[in-house]
């Protein structure tokens, strides 16, 4: 048991010492029962991570599992240095939340709700590999608009050539990603050099993957919005623009194909010049390379991220632009508006007790209160911005905001339920028919033939408790609650 290791402080709080004490402790959010769900091999990565050369915090949130170098549901703060193992190989993965007026009755009927799942279907293809060619009524994207998507992000050319409302990049946490020295030049010249040098053959065919989810734990997933009794709560929902007993519809997906090839090769080229130059991996992992801020590597690494995290940008807006065109052909009249889109897999520039640092969210989401110096001018100022936390279709997902306190977790939380059981391992445990009868029981409908068994509800970890370890810390509370009523999802193996 791992349980011996941690350091109580609060029902939800403890930290785990540092290797031979050097340095700040790692922060733990978890119950006694989350915290007793770690296994070896996360808690190993989590002191990997925080013994690495620069890394002044690291946060285990409730979520948390065995990952790539670090664990999934870390963060990891750094004033010096840059690791790609905290971002992953699906550079910025994300959620995004769209609010529609449309009542929770006018989707009672399955015959609408399949008529639903197939018109979304129709427009945003699921599975690794596919894009706009396996979906009829999807935007075709040439080089040319993937360029510059992949360069600018959201912008408002972008979004206008993809029939996105260009509003939508106001309720982004952020709406484009700069090159390594502020500028969008960078990024074009870093592309270019890719797509001359390296070939890059398959651009053009990635660039068609916008607009669509792949596979593995990406989904999209229609919801009932329930808003909290609390006054205070229902006053930042209005904030948000979340409706209560209206449909709205939740998605995940990240950098898709693209992503995962720039993520893949930064891996491969630091792993080169750790050889080359005779440098020690950290812990002897060599999926926590990193590269010294301020050096060539470094720079090509934040030129790839914010080149991966603009593609996984506009993806999800124009995943949302396809999903609302989608409701306005089955329900002609619908209106809609995004809620809020945000990154957990990402790594950005905070302040950290009171020094600038990179702060690598490898499955974990940024938490910003209000009053926060970065909400600043947004719409979000006054209440904190939207934490968007999937858990399962059974269970439900939230809507939270952040609280003060959660500045003892570098301002982040989960990014939702994590698992609990490998893939491999919930196709050996888990019952199909159970699963598929569980659904049919709930009246919840899903586009593939059998809801795929090693993204079962069961796989994840208990999301009651997971948020109960949040709120219990002080980190956040809820301000919806959000009921699935079908689902989109692929069986495939994800990009990430």
């Amino acid at each position: 048991m791992t349980t011996s290791l941690f350091h109580i402080t609060g029902e939800a709080e403890a930290f785990l010492p540092a290797r031979d004490n050097a340095g700040k402790p790692i922060t733990v959010i978890g119950t006694e029962a989350i915290r007793s769900g770690f296994d070896q091999t996360c808690i190993e990565q989590a002191l990997n991570s925080r013994s690495a050369p620069g890394v002044t915090n690291l946060v285990l949130n409730p979520d948390a599992h065995a990952g790539y170098g670090a664990p999934v549901g870390c963060v990891m703060a750094s004033p010096t240095h840059i690791y790609p193992g905290p971002v992953g190989v699906d550079i910025k993965c994300s959620m995004s939340l769209l609010q529609m007026d449309i009542p929770s009755d006018a989707i009672v009927d399955k015959a609408v709700r399949r008529r639903l799942i197939e018109a979304i279907v129709a427009r945003t293809p699921t599975g690794a590999g596919r894009g706009q060619r396996e979906a009829k009524k999807s935007r075709r994207v040439s080089a040319e608009l993937g360029v510059q998507a992949c360069t600018e992000g959201a912008s408002k050319s972008v979004c206008e050539a993809l029939g996105i409302p260009p509003e939508w990049a106001l309720r982004c946490e952020d709406s484009a990603h700069f090159g390594h020295d502020g500028n969008t030049s960078t990024l074009h010249e870093r592309l270019d050099k890719m797509r001359s040098f390296n070939g890059f053959a398959g651009f053009e065919n990635k660039m068609m993957q916008l607009g669509s989810y792949g596979g593995g734990n990406h989904f999209g997933e229609c919801e009932i919005v329930q808003l909290s009794d609390d006054p205070a709560m229902r006053a930042t929902a209005e904030v948000f623009g979340l409706q209560d007993d209206r449909v709205a519809f939740l998605s995940h997906c990240g950098s898709r194909g693209f992503g995962n090839i720039l993520a893949q090769r930064q891996f491969k080229v630091l792993e080169g010049f750790f050889r080359t130059w005779g440098l020690d991996f950290p812990a002897g992992d060599k999926q926590l390379v990193y590269a010294p801020l301020g050096t060539p590597e470094a720079d090509a690494y934040l030129d790839d991220m914010a080149l991966g995290a603009n593609f996984a940008t506009v993806n999800h807006m124009l995943i949302n632009a396809l999903v609302l065109e989608a409701f306005q052909e089955v329900l002609p009249g619908t209106k809609g508006q995004l809620v809020y889109f945000i990154s957990h897999n990402i790594a950005r520039q905070e302040v950290v007790d009171n020094q600038l640092s990179w702060v690598h969210r490898k499955g974990a989401t940024r938490a910003f209160p209000a009053g926060h110096h970065a909400l600043k001018d947004t719409p979000f100022a006054s209440t904190g911005h939207p934490i968007l936390l999937p858990g399962n279709p059974r269970d439900g997902s939230v809507v939270m905001v952040a609280k003060p306190d959660a500045v003892k977790s570098c301002y982040s939380v989960n990014h939702g339920a994590g698992r609990c059981m490998g893939r491999k391992a919930a196709a050996r445990n888990l019952d199909q028919k159970t699963v598929d009868a569980d659904f049919e029981t709930r009246d919840i409908l899903y586009n593939a033939r059998q809801y795929p068994i090693d993204e079962a509800p069961n796989a994840y970890k208990d999301f009651k408790e997971v948020l109960r370890s949040v709120e219990s810390a002080g980190l956040a509370q809820q301000v919806c609650k959000l009921k699935a009523r079908f689902v989109i999802k692929d069986a495939a193996e994800a990009d990430d």
